[in-house]
């Protein structure tokens, strides 16, 4: 009879661990919590249970520090994980790698369903988004009126900006009537005219307890409000379906608040260098009027009467100096003219000239005398020949020889009978003489 290999406790451990990591993938477990243990190390030790079994989980440090909520007894929770076995003691249990409140997954994923559709329809554009009021006067708070939200809030409010009127506007931020209500306060505030700004607020939860601030309604509500709205659902980890629709979304309702109004001690310091750069801008602008009127006190100065006479007598003074040099300046040159004549007077003396005239008029004297009478005598003959000529042809020389010229009152000379008529009378000119004749009918 052949004798069976013999093992050891961890060679059998590590074989049921080898058999159960390769059989196994990743699986979902859904139960109760129990024995949650959270060491120094970080890492988070719990049982998951139903009502006839239990498991043990690990959940090492790295993972655990994701956790969006804090795991405590009786919470029921959906896991994810591998099988393994821990070898030193024999124990069958899960590593785990996620861990989610339960019913949370489901609702992730409609979250993530309806995100996407609003989404695509431009719902959530930041180019929709309106600047909220620098220095609101009224705000509406649209939330728990006893939630430590709500409380917050009034605090912030208050300490930063006194100027401020918040007004809570009640609500239920949890259960199944939570969303039609917070709709309905929502657009009652918008459609009011009454506040300058909305926000939309609640303290932390898992995403079941957050649920009614991602209705389609109320986010549609939120997208359309004539008025600003700021979202602060939750804590900063937390994000609802309003926070991507609102115009502001804000990490904790405490920023929110941060983020509505100035803070006075802001405002103050920005009032007092206002001041400074108003009192350095006033001063300046004295000084420039200063200046200003300095350069017009001397313009005024320079357009007197008086500085005018002054200014006149200056110019007077400067023409009768500019005129005196120009009467110098002429003067000089008349001199020099003079001089100048004087020198050329002197090298052509008159009296010199007039003795070479002289001498010239002597040498000529006889050549013109000798000259003349000749020119005299060809004149006398040429005009007794003229005279001859005349004599010949004047009718004087014919009425000397026995002859009348007949002439009419008006000075015509009669050349034929035909040009006198009977009882014209004509002037009848002789050689010693004139007669007054009549003209009588021919026979």
């Amino acid at each position: 009879m052949t004798t069976p290999d013999t093992l050891t406790p961890s060679q059998l451990n590590a074989l049921a661990r080898n058999l159960i990591e390769d059989s196994f993938p990743l699986v979902w477990v859904e139960g109760e919590l129990g024995n949650v243990s959270r060491p120094a190390s970080g890492h988070l030790y719990l049982t998951l249970k139903d009502a006839r079994a239990q498991v043990r989980c690990a959940m090492f440090r790295p993972k655990a520090s994701w956790l969006k909520f804090q795991p405590r007894e009786g919470l029921h929770v959906r896991v994810r994980g591998r099988l393994t076995l821990y070898e030193a003691r024999g124990e069958y249990q899960m590593v785990l790698d996620y861990m989610e409140e339960a019913g949370e997954g489901a609702l992730r994923r409609a979250f993530d369903a309806l995100k996407a559709r609003l989404e695509a329809e431009g719902l959530f554009d930041p180019a929709r988004k309106r600047p909220l009021p620098r220095f609101p006067r009224r705000i509406g708070i649209i939330t728990s009126p006893t939630g430590a939200a709500v409380r917050d809030v009034l605090s912030v409010l208050a300490r930063r900006f006194p100027l401020a009127e918040p007004e809570v506007l009640p609500v239920p931020v949890q259960g199944d009537d939570a969303a039609p209500q917070i709709t309905a306060m929502l657009r009652r505030a918008a459609a009011s005219g009454r506040y300058d700004v909305l926000l939309l607020t609640r303290g932390g939860g898992s995403l079941e307890d957050l649920w009614a601030f991602n209705d389609e309604t109320l986010v549609r509500a939120v997208a359309d409000s004539e008025v600003p709205v700021v979202s602060a659902v939750g804590h900063e980890v937390d994000f609802s379906l309003s926070d991507f629709a609102a115009d502001l979304r804000a990490p904790t309702p405490s920023v929110a608040a941060e983020l509505l109004v100035p803070s006075q001690d802001d405002l103050r310091q920005r009032l007092r260098v206002l001041a400074t750069r108003i009192q350095r801008q006033q001063a300046q602008r004295l000084r420039d009027a200063m200046q200003r009127s300095d350069r017009a006190a001397l313009r005024l100065n320079a357009l007197r009467p008086q500085a005018r006479l002054d200014a006149l007598r200056q110019r007077q003074a400067e023409a009768l100096r500019r005129l005196k040099s120009a009467w110098a300046q002429r003067l000089e040159r008349e001199r020099a003219r003079l001089r100048h004549a004087s020198i050329a007077l002197r090298s052509g003396h008159p009296q010199r000239r007039i003795e070479r005239l002289r001498q010239r008029l002597d040498a000529l004297s006889p050549r013109t005398r000798a000259a003349l009478d000749r020119r005299l005598a060809q004149e006398g003959l040429r005009l007794r020949g003229l005279a001859r000529s005349l004599e010949a042809v004047s009718p004087l020389a014919t009425v000397a020889r026995g002859y009348a010229i007949l002439r009419h009152e008006d000075g015509r000379v009669v050349r034929s009978a035909l040009d006198a008529r009977p009882g014209d009378t004509l002037d009848a000119r002789l050689v010693d003489g004139e007669l007054r004749l009549r003209v009588e009918p021919g026979r």
